[in-house]
């Protein structure tokens, strides 16, 4: 048993106010789920302290910032992935904390047994399991390769035990899969409520700080999308990593969404094949691979974080059989391309009221890169008219309400991407000024003249 169990009081993290049971919502401030249960602090005579206007605790030991030498110590862990290491600033470092985000089934288990078999090459890993046993780890591992006398398992649910571990500084990096698992012992609540994944990812934290131990925690992504647990836990660690894609196919992607080591613009791109994850170095190649030049098929320049990628987006419109015309849109957003729809008809007399629009973004990218307007606006127009676009072409520009195509971010990478895949010609914003680029102003013009 861990101990005795503490009294916990439960707190309100709007307004402050405390309460002896959890309710829903907060009487004082009217918030709802804002109750998180907390141990509270022994007062020591604190307030009457405060009431005398006395202040507690001792001076702080600073140094001047231009006398800080940069530490050598803090070196990087690298991992087998390149693209990875990018993202992560240059490897993982040490003493640092990341917070691995993913669907069940993404592959978050995979990735992270990865990357622990390549550290233990030269550095003492550990990694601990809350919701596996020790053979079940171990089959993944054989099946993996991961081979290695540095590497060790250990299964627990205990934060407290989990800390003590890290606090030995026995092992260069600690994994822990995963925080919702985990359960303090002065709490009486359930493992993976609010209360139990912030103190359990706290503990854990100041060990890994205390250590210079780096840590990787991996936290599950609920049904709405969102990293379960509170946001409280994404400010206290210094990374978060998203873990994105189809969990039954196509690529998947690694993005950091918060980096204090480095920048959050950059992606590593994964496939899952049988001996585990691998980099895709060249996706605008595989993406492409089995294109066949039809009508509604346009190929978009677009941007992963940093790196440019050729993708093919797709459309076809259907006579509508029922009074509301259905729209889908499968990685792309719907309602900007209800937008886009409704720019069609207004500014190029397209008529798509009667019709259901289907728009598809090949080999399961999402795309959030506004400079594909343009290309899913030409897809649905080129899907109308029963004509195609030449294969020469690729596209990329944003459309702005009037139908005007607007600039995009990062067109020289785009452009030279379109260049090295054989591409002749770039329909795209007027603004940009290369030789490789056709410039368009607006929407009606272009489609008059490349649509055939």
């Amino acid at each position: 048993m861990g101990g005795m169990k503490v009294k916990s009081q439960f707190v309100c993290q709007q307004c402050g106010a405390t309460y002896v049971k959890w309710v829903g919502q907060c009487s004082n401030c009217s918030a709802w789920n804002s109750l998180v249960e907390q141990i509270p602090e022994s007062s020591n005579g604190g307030k009457s302290a405060l009431s005398k206007g006395q202040v507690s605790g001792k001076k702080l030991d600073f140094v001047k910032l231009s006398d800080v030498k940069p530490s050598d110590a803090k070196a990087r862990l690298l991992t087998e992935f390149p693209d990875l290491n990018v993202v992560l600033g240059g490897g993982i470092l040490k003493g640092s904390v990341s917070l691995l985000a993913g669907q069940p089934g993404i592959g978050k288990s995979t990735l992270l047994m990865q990357i622990a078999a390549e550290i233990a090459k030269k550095c003492n890993v550990l990694y601990v399991s809350g919701e596996e046993s020790a053979g079940q780890v171990k089959l993944r591992a054989e099946r993996l390769g991961a081979k290695s006398e540095k590497l060790s398992f250990a299964a627990s649910t205990s934060a407290n035990d989990i800390a003590k571990t890290i606090e030995t500084g026995e092992f260069d990096l600690v994994i822990v899969d995963s925080i919702q698992t985990l359960a303090m012992d002065e709490i009486s609540s359930a493992p993976g409520t609010v209360s139990q994944v912030t103190n359990s990812g706290n503990l854990i934290i100041r060990a890994a700080k205390k250590t210079d131990t780096a840590v990787v925690i991996v936290g599950h992504v609920t049904k709405e999308g969102t990293l379960a647990g509170p946001k409280v836990l994404e400010h206290l660690v210094d990374v978060v990593l998203n873990f994105e894609g189809d969990r039954y196919g196509g690529f998947k992607t690694v993005r950091a969404v918060k980096n204090r080591f480095g920048s959050t613009n950059e992606v590593a791109i994964f496939e899952m094949v049988e001996e585990g994850l691998r980099e895709v170095k060249n996706p605008s190649e595989a993406l492409l691979a089995e294109r066949t030049n039809t009508d509604g098929s346009i190929i978009l320049a677009t941007l992963e974080g940093n790196r440019p990628i050729l993708v093919e987006i797709q459309a076809l419109c259907t006579q509508s059989n029922f009074g509301y015309p259905k729209r889908t849109a499968s990685g792309f957003d719907l309602n900007r391309l209800n937008l886009l729809i409704a720019v069609l008809e207004r500014r190029t007399k397209l008529k798509l009221s009667d019709k259901d629009v289907f728009v598809n973004v090949v080999g399961g990218m999402r795309l959030s890169d506004s400079a594909a307007d343009l290309a899913v606006a030409m897809a649905i127009a080129s899907a109308v008219a029963g004509r195609k676009l030449g294969e020469e072409y690729v596209v990329f520009g944003e459309v702005g309400l009037g139908g005007e195509i607007r600039s995009a971010f990062r067109a020289n990478q785009r452009i030279a991407e379109a260049k090295k895949l054989g591409f002749k010609h770039a329909i795209a914003p007027a603004t940009i000024k290369d030789k490789f680029v056709i410039p368009v102003k607006d929407l009606r013009s272009t489609l008059i003249k490349y649509i055939k």
